[in-house]
């Protein structure tokens, strides 16, 4: 599904990484989240990502966020 990210515990301390660089998906997202644009990002910061590579970040992201089960302390405490 994520064919430019991979999870490797001896790189970058197993946090999710774009496929061969040692760019982290959070890295990446920093950088959207300054408004930075894909071509920005490339230019000035990651030459050797793609614009699909940064997409797959986001992407990573939004699938990580959905399928996250939030519990709140108050649903925990039923009378």
């Amino acid at each position: 599904m994520f064919e430019h990210i991979s999870v490797n515990p001896q790189v970058m301390g197993g946090k999710p990484c774009i496929k061969g660089a040692r760019v982290a998906v959070y890295m990446v997202l920093e950088l959207l989240e300054n408004d930075l644009s894909f071509d920005n990002i490339i230019s000035d910061y990651y030459p050797q990502l793609t614009k699909e590579d940064i997409t797959a970040c986001i992407e990573y992201a939004k699938t990580i966020v959905e399928q996250e089960e939030v519990h709140f302390a108050s649903e925990l405490v039923k009378s």
